[in-house]
């Protein structure tokens, strides 16, 4: 489960990613939960659904999709809530304490006792229709074996890694990718692990772990 620090972190990060693509984001009216239903829909190609020939689960990528709607569904949050962060966090933490079963198009779905395709599917058919429930995605992550811990590291990594790179010329092609032999990822993974997921300013430390790193 995420705690409230977490939650709020991850919604401070949020609207800063968004506020660098565009001030006026909150009423830009960008339909994020559409964002969320097509990367949902991606999700379901990646578990596999196709009954007349053989597939397999991909869950790495499963994992990457989930990171992906989670970014879309908190800038749904802020919206809802005007860019208020506080009440954006107690809005995510509030829809985390489930009763393991949601009614939609009047039909009760028992969401903690259906399997992982089910329940993509139902995900996206409520980011369709403009609803998202916290509780289902995090029920879908664990079937994805992604952690409320491993969800908030993965989210808060690729946030401040974007970051990295914009402020260090990814826009204008002098960022450097490989550094002493090493993607940027695996230097991020490399910070990541040295580092204590708890402490207030996490991602201010990941942010400082790769810029100590990265070639002047």
């Amino acid at each position: 489960m995420l705690t409230l620090v977490q939650i709020n972190t991850m919604l401070k990060l949020q609207n800063a990613m968004n506020e660098k693509v565009n001030p006026q984001w909150l009423d830009a009216g960008y339909a994020y939960l559409r964002a969320a239903m097509m990367e949902s829909v991606e999700a379901i190609d990646h578990h596999g659904w196709k009954w007349w020939k053989a597939q397999h689960k991909d869950l790495p990528q499963l994992q990457m999709e989930m990171i992906d709607i989670w970014h879309f569904a908190l800038s749904d949050y802020l919206i809802k809530h005007k860019g208020n962060l506080d009440a954006a966090a107690n809005d995510v933490v509030a829809s985390l304490e489930g009763k393991n079963t949601l009614t939609f198009d009047g039909t009760d779905y028992d969401y903690k006792n259906s399997d992982l395709l089910a329940n993509l599917q139902l995900m996206t058919g409520l980011c369709a229709a403009n609803r998202f429930s916290s509780d289902l995605f995090m029920q879908i992550a664990t079937q994805c074996e992604l952690s409320g811990t491993t969800l908030y590291e993965q989210y808060v990594g690729k946030n401040v890694l974007n970051f990295f790179r914009q402020d260090n010329g990814y826009k204008d092609g002098s960022y450097i990718k490989v550094w002493n032999g090493k993607e940027d990822n695996e230097h991020l993974v490399e910070v990541l692990s040295s580092l204590d997921i708890n402490a207030d300013d996490y991602s201010d430390l990941i942010y400082s772990g790769l810029a100590a790193r990265y070639p002047k």
